[in-house]
């Protein structure tokens, strides 16, 4: 049994940040309580390490940062040299033992092999392993390598832990020449001991290059435009030393251009094809020589409204591009893309399920936020579904299809304008590929005169005419709704600047309701620091019957259930079980009589209040015979108000994360989004709605 694993590498700059993220990740999902340490990190508290900024920040570790590592580089070779290598073992393992009561797993990664013979870290790693009694994961530098080469230190490597009484549980071969992944991972198959789980990942460029911030970083240069974009990253960098049109020939997608500050004409000419469409986005400019553009220019760059990340140094530009080539790109803990890249190639490339089998055998009953979202992304990857987005172009909108597009979650299509979208996903600094996303115009598309047909057939007898149909069909929600209806996207999310009534009208006059199901309602999944909940009816059904009632509890008994967490249902009202009467509390318990005769099979209690529902203590002792007091995982409300508001105090109150609302009862996937929503708010709605059309 293990709940530790050590990371580490033969060489510098081997990419253990993927390792790291991937497997942090996958751990993720399986428990909260996660800790991770390098014993001998190169910074201290002062230069702080960047990957353990990186994984604290990501994965929100209740660990300080001094927790997270035990000596730095300069104090751990300063002990070394007096001979005092045992105080140094003996502290790392004192830590690591600190680590382990509080964690269900610890991650601890080797030494970064900078400054020193790589034999004395390749044995101290080995050493550190052994003496922690953990596993090891290697990771091998496959880049400039041939696969025979790949191969041979692969099994030096292995050897050298093995000999040595380390076992070897994980190797990857990384940064390996596209198309060689299949070749090496079965060459090594073959030659290493088969209780080892090996894989092999391919280079990147995405993450092999340096971005934008890690220049201005490594050149010590000053920010003079584009501060927020030096996430932007470089795949090529160009000299600007000749005339502008032959420097426009030499503009590919994400360069960077390096020529003296005094080159007025190129520097206008760079910020002029960032901005057209005839050219791609330029990752920024480094002007060199301690030269200033002059003061109009200057004026005039300030006045755009779409800027370039512009940075200035004193040094000259031969200096300034040898430096350059010579930077190694980094994953920091504010590069989203990178990381979100990062967890998908570790994702493709390493069989999960066999790495959980090797790594994790304990289990957790506590479904934390953390991993729900982990889970419901995974579930909707697992077999991906279309989704319309009828707002195609809200800024949010659009950096959420970023995101899914970027982890591979669902297809998408946006409606709405081709060219205000490229401008927009332009002007916004997005990588999104609109190469991988369907672009509609509902008024030129040439399913428009299909959708109005089906639409006048659908509604012709409730007084619709063709001429009307095709008006509606003309409205983005209808529009989109019909793309569902007619099986042509799975899914709908739209609200984000239009009420629930324009987003959910047509989803009720022509997709319906499912068969049994006679009320349309809503849940929000409230992702709680220990738990999550469902909240039902929040959003949709002002004042329901006790009829409408069970409905609502029936069907959000089957939501919980299609999403992982077992329905314990609670009916809320003012009082519990007996204690009290009325109008308000009567609806409660017919409604939950209801459940109980339409469904017996559920778990319900009814009614009961808020603090009886969730409250162990208070439920044993208002209702010390109940199957759901104290632990309901489904919560009915009794009316929207006190739904709606009560959300939205708990979100505000805990800092609970409210993923929804989510629509239940319709044929198919509709949801609404709330005109406040931010980007995390539509990406999950996107998500719950992929996974609802996988259960359709």
């Amino acid at each position: 049994m293990t709940n530790a694993i050590y990371l580490t590498t033969t060489e510098p700059y081997s990419g253990k940040s993927i390792i790291a993220l991937g497997l942090m990740n996958l751990l993720a999902s399986k428990t909260d309580k996660l800790a991770y340490l390098k014993p001998i990190v190169s910074g201290g508290m002062k230069d702080k390490d960047r990957r353990l900024e990186l994984i604290k920040e990501h994965f929100k570790l209740a660990q300080s940062y001094d927790e997270m590592f035990v000596f730095s580089r300069k104090r751990a070779i300063k002990e070394i040299n007096k001979g005092n290598e045992s105080f140094l073992i003996d502290s790392v393992i004192d830590h690591f033992k600190k680590l382990q009561e509080k964690a269900d797993f610890t991650v601890v990664e080797g030494t970064d092999f900078l400054d020193v013979n790589t034999n004395v870290e390749f044995d101290g790693n080995i050493s550190i392993a052994k003496n922690l009694g953990i596993p090891a994961a290697i990771i091998l530098n496959g880049a400039k390598r041939s696969v025979s080469e790949i191969v041979d230190m692969a099994q030096a490597t292995t050897n050298g832990f093995l000999n040595r009484g380390v076992q070897v549980l994980f190797l990857v071969a990384n940064k390996v020449a596209p198309g060689q992944e299949k070749e090496i991972t079965e060459r090594l198959i073959e030659v290493l001991p088969k209780e080892i789980l090996i894989t092999a990942i391919p280079m990147r460029e995405e993450l092999s290059n340096a971005t934008m911030g890690e220049i201005r970083d490594s050149l010590g240069a000053k920010v003079l435009f584009g501060e927020d974009l030096l996430s932007n990253r470089v795949d090529k960098s160009i000299v600007g030393a000749m005339q502008l049109r032959n420097f426009l020939h030499r503009l590919e997608p994400n360069t960077l251009v390096v020529t003296p500050g005094d080159r007025g004409d190129l520097i206008l000419g760079a910020f002029q094809a960032n901005v057209s469409r005839n050219f791609g986005k330029i990752a920024g400019m480094v002007l060199t020589g301690g030269i200033l553009p002059e003061a109009p220019i200057i004026k005039l760059l300030e006045g755009l409204e779409t800027v370039l990340p512009v940075l200035q140094v004193d040094e000259g530009t031969f200096n300034v591009v040898t430096r350059i080539n010579e930077i190694h790109a980094r994953i920091s803990a504010d590069d989203k893309e990178k990381i979100t890249l990062a967890i998908r190639l570790f994702e493709e490339a390493v069989d999960e399920e066999a790495l959980s089998q090797r790594l994790v055998l304990f289990h957790s009953d506590t479904l934390t936020p953390r991993m729900f979202q982990y889970q419901l992304v995974k579930r909707a990857k697992e077999h991906k579904k279309h989704i319309v987005l009828p707002e195609g172009e809200d800024d949010r909108i659009l950096i959420a299809a970023d995101r899914l597009i970027q982890q591979s979650v669902v297809s998408l299509t946006l409606l709405g304008n081709r060219e205000s979208i490229e401008t927009s996903v332009k002007r916004l600094n997005l990588s999104l590929d609109l190469t991988k996303v369907q672009i509609e115009n509902p008024a030129t598309s040439p399913r428009l005169e299909k959708y109005a047909k089906t639409l006048y057939e659908l509604r012709k007898s409730k007084g619709v005419t063709l001429e009307m149909a095709k008006d509606l069909m003309l409205d983005i929600s209808y529009f989109g709704t019909m793309m569902v209806f007619l099986g042509e996207a799975d899914g709908m999310v739209s609200g984000a600047i239009h009420t629930t009534q324009h987003t959910i009208r047509p989803a009720l006059q022509f997709v319906k309701t499912k068969p049994g199901v006679s009320t349309v309602s809503s849940v929000f999944f409230m992702c709680l620091p220990n738990r999550v909940s469902v909240f039902g009816d929040c959003a949709v059904v002002p004042n329901p019957s006790s009829e409408q009632l069970a409905d609502i509890a029936i069907s959000s008994a089957e939501s919980a259930l299609m999403f992982g967490i077992e329905p314990k249902i609670a009916m809320l009202s003012y009082s519990s079980g007996t204690s009290g009467a009325g109008e308000d509390v009567e609806k409660v318990r017919r409604a939950t009589d209801l459940v109980k005769s339409r469904r017996p099979d559920l778990k319900i209690e009814g009614p009961i209040q808020y603090d009886a529902a969730v409250d162990p203590g208070v439920g044993k002792q208002k209702l010390p015979k109940s199957s759901v007091a104290g632990q309901a995982s489904v919560l009915i409300f009794p009316d929207l108000n006190t739904g709606n508001n009560t959300y939205k105090a708990v979100q505000r109150e805990t800092g609970a994360l409210a993923i929804g609302p989510m629509l239940q009862g319709l044929n198919k996937p509709v949801n609404d989004l709330s005109r406040g929503c931010t980007v995390a708010d539509i990406f999950n709605t996107v998500v719950i709605t992929a996974i609802q059309a996988q259960e359709s």
